[in-house]
C-alpha cells in the first residue's frame, strides 16, 4: 500500500509550505485536499507542485459541476506539467447542496456527467479534435443550444502525459459500477473494510467486468484515524471520525436526498441513520453525533496498541486498498505517519 494523508489550506501559505514539506519528508506518497466552498484548490495545488518534489498532488475532490469538462481537462494537465508528472485527477459529483447552492448550476445527472467528463478530460490529454455525445454534455455545443459557430477543438499544448491518473469519489451502487468500469481508482467514503463488500461487492464486481485492461487495477483509496495508546489522542480520533461522520449522515442533504444516510443504513445502521438525520435537521447536533455507534468507530478508528493498529492496517490491505489514507491524531503527528509508512512498504 501507498501512503496518502489530508490537508485543507486555511490561508496561511507559509504553514501550509511547512506542513505539505513536512508529509513529504515523513514518506507520504499522495497529499489529498477537498474543496468544498472555501479557499480554490486549483490555486492551491498548484503552488504546491513549487514546493514539493517527490509527493503526487490529488484533490479530494474537483466538483465536476464547477468547472466545464474541458477546463477540468486543461487544469489536471497545467498542474501535472507544473509537478513533473505528480498529479492525481480526483474528480466527484459533490450535493445537490453546494452545486446548486454554491454554483448555481443543477446537479442533474451526476453518473452521466461523470462518465463525460472522463471520456472529454482522455481526449483532450490525446489531443484529439473534441467531438462527444454523451448522456449529460455535448461537445460542441448543439447549434440550438447556442449561436451554431462552435466547433471541435484539440488542446493546443502538448500534456506531460496523455495517461494522468482519474479517481472519483462514488457512493452509489451504479456510480461505484461505472467508477470500477472507466476510472484508474476509487475514493469512497465512510469505508468499513469489514463491511464493503456487502454494500459495494457488487457493483464493483459489475464494474470491473467491463473495465479496460489498459487501466490496470482499480486503485483505492480508503483509511481512518490513528493513534496509539489508550490516552487523550485515542479520545480524540474516536471523537473525530463520530462527529465527522454524525454532520454527514445527519446533515449533509435533505430528507430522502442524502447519499451518506443512505450509505449508512446499507450497513447496517438503519433506525440509527434516521434518529441521527432527524436530530440533527431539528438543530440538535451534538445530541445526532452521539447516536454514531460505537461499531462504525470501533472498525474505521486504527487506535490502541501497536499491535491492533498494525492488525487493522492489514485488513484494509487484505481487502484490496492500495492507497491507505491516513487521519493522524495527537500532538506528534508526523511521529504516527512515519511509524504507518514503515509498517506498509
Amino acid at each position: 500500500m501507498k501512503l496518502a494523508a489530508n490537508f485543507q489550506f486555511t490561508g496561511d501559505p507559509a504553514k501550509l509550505s511547512s506542513q505539505i514539506r513536512d508529509l513529504e519528508a515523513a514518506g507520504v506518497d499522495v497529499v489529498v485536499t477537498p474543496e468544498i466552498y472555501g479557499f480554490d484548490l486549483v490555486s492551491t495545488l498548484g503552488y504546491l507542485a513549487g514546493q514539493t518534489t517527490t509527493v503526487e498532488l490529488m484533490p479530494g475532490i474537483m466538483p465536476l459541476y464547477s468547472r466545464s469538462p474541458a477546463l477540468i481537462a486543461q487544469t489536471a494537465a497545467t498542474i501535472d506539467a507544473l509537478s513533473g508528472g505528480r498529479f492525481i485527477l480526483g474528480l466527484g459529483t459533490s450535493g445537490p447542496q453546494v452545486i446548486e447552492g454554491w454554483h448555481g448550476v443543477p446537479y442533474r445527472k451526476p453518473i452521466g456527467t461523470t462518465r463525460d467528463v472522463i471520456e472529454i478530460c482522455r481526449k483532450v490529454w490525446a489531443r484529439e479534435r473534441v467531438e462527444h455525445d454523451g448522456a449529460a454534455v455535448t461537445l460542441p455545443l448543439p447549434a440550438d443550444q447556442g449561436t451554431g459557430l462552435g466547433k471541435p477543438l484539440k488542446f493546443m499544448h502538448h500534456p506531460l502525459r496523455q495517461d494522468i491518473p482519474i479517481v472519483v469519489a462514488s457512493i452509489g451502487p451504479k456510480n461505484v459500477e461505472m467508477t470500477a468500469e472507466t476510472a484508474d481508482g476509487w475514493l469512497p467514503i465512510f469505508f468499513v473494510p469489514d463491511k464493503f463488500r456487502d454494500v459495494w461487492g457488487d457493483p464493483l464486481t459489475a464494474g470491473q467486468a467491463n473495465r479496460s485492461a489498459d487501466l490496470g487495477e482499480l486503485m483505492i483509496f480508503a483509511g481512518g484515524m490513528v493513534a496509539f495508546g489508550d490516552g487523550p489522542d485515542v479520545t480524540e480520533a474516536r471523537e473525530g471520525a463520530r462527529m465527522n461522520a454524525g454532520f454527514y449522515v445527519g446533515g449533509m442533504g435533505a430528507k430522502g436526498k442524502n447519499f451518506y444516510n443512505d450509505l449508512f443504513k446499507r450497513y447496517g445502521w438503519e433506525e440509527e441513520a434516521v434518529k441521527i438525520q432527524d436530530l440533527f435537521l431539528d438543530g440538535h447536533r451534538n445530541e445526532a453525533m452521539a447516536l454514531i455507534p460505537d461499531e462504525y468507530v470501533d472498525l474505521v478508528t486504527l487506535t490502541g496498541d501497536e499491535g491492533r493498529v498494525r492488525d487493522r492496517l492489514q485488513v484494509y490491505k487484505e481487502v484490496g486498498v492500495t492507497h491507505f489514507q491516513i487521519q493522524q491524531a495527537g500532538e506528534n503527528p508526523l511521529q504516527t505517519i512515519e511509524k504507518v509508512k514503515a509498517w506498509i512498504d
